[in-house]
């Protein structure tokens, strides 16, 4: 029996476009989601003002993503919809991180299977609970896959070296300026194992958001500017670490080029988003930077 000209295996096809989704995810730069004492807290690199990784999809739950930016906004905006329509033709209550989770995991797997071109895209849904202990954190991959995450989950990037400083340096009841601090030190490890220097991250490259257990009703909220500063500096004086004196020295130094100003200097195109979107640029992929 002949083989058909041009003809590819499901096995092969299948590897195939996992490799091509895990080398365009790694591309991206990474994110990082871990519980504090008070909720949920998300860290990114990403220096752009305008495209965010980190997003509310409801009173209780937030999305956070690496890979190609049109195609988790696509993702986010349909999530939203979905929490919306549910909550208004049901209950708010009826809206979870799991049902969430689950639709992403439906779409997901069927553009896997079903296009040519799978999505470039590792996505977090987490809801915020009433205690820890009912924290939620779901995982998902580009072909569907959804792991149940505990404490803390790293995406894009050098992933399994900042997994590694997090396994290490998180711990449960921390506070949120000393969570916020170790998903930092866990980036720049990252940085560190992907040959990218040994420079410290500054707070205007970085976007910053919780779920917070203290909001009565919409948890989520963004940190940025002089109060990210703030919580920097003062975890890196009152907590434990090795690092804390060169984390406090450069809270301190961004704190001076930036002291009473969000603005930072206008970034390259790889820069403001290396999950940019695909049909900017003739679709010519950005580097990581």
């Amino acid at each position: 029996m002949t083989t058909p000209f041009g003809y590819v295996g499901p096995e092969q096809l299948i590897r195939d476009r996992s490799d091509f989704a895990r080398k365009g995810i790694a591309r991206g730069r990474s994110v990082v989601v871990l519980t504090y004492a008070d909720g949920i807290a998300f860290v990114a690199e990403n220096p752009s003002k305008a495209l965010h990784k980190i997003s509310e999809i409801y009173d209780r739950i937030a999305f956070a993503a690496v890979g190609k930016y049109n195609e988790f906004e696509n993702l986010r905006m349909a999530g939203v919809r979905l929490a919306d329509l549910r909550g208004y033709s049901y209950d708010r209550r009826d809206v979870t991180g799991r049902g969430l989770a689950n639709a992403y995991a439906q779409t997901l797997g069927s553009i896997f299977i079903e296009h040519n071109k799978p999505y470039e895209v590792e996505i977090v849904v987490a809801e915020l609970g009433d205690t820890t202990e009912e924290d939620q954190i779901y995982r998902l991959t580009y072909d569907g896959s959804v792991g149940d995450e505990s404490g803390f989950v790293a995406m894009g990037g050098q992933a399994e070296a900042i997994s590694s400083s997090l396994r290490a340096s998180h711990r449960e009841g921390l506070q949120l300026g000393e969570a916020i601090r170790v998903a930092l030190r866990s980036l720049e490890a990252g940085h560190q194992q992907g040959g990218q220097g040994t420079e410290s991250l500054r707070t205007d490259q970085l976007e910053v958001a919780v779920l917070d257990r203290n909001r009565p009703r919409r948890a989520f909220r963004r940190i940025a500017g002089a109060a990210l500063e703030r919580l920097l500096t003062e975890a890196s004086r009152g907590g434990p670490g090795e690092a804390a004196g060169k984390t406090t020295a450069a809270s301190d130094t961004a704190a001076s080029d930036t002291a009473g100003s969000d603005t930072v200097e206008p970034a390259s195109a790889g820069d403001a988003a290396d999950d940019s979107p695909e049909g900017e640029g003739g679709g010519r992929r950005p580097s990581a930077g």
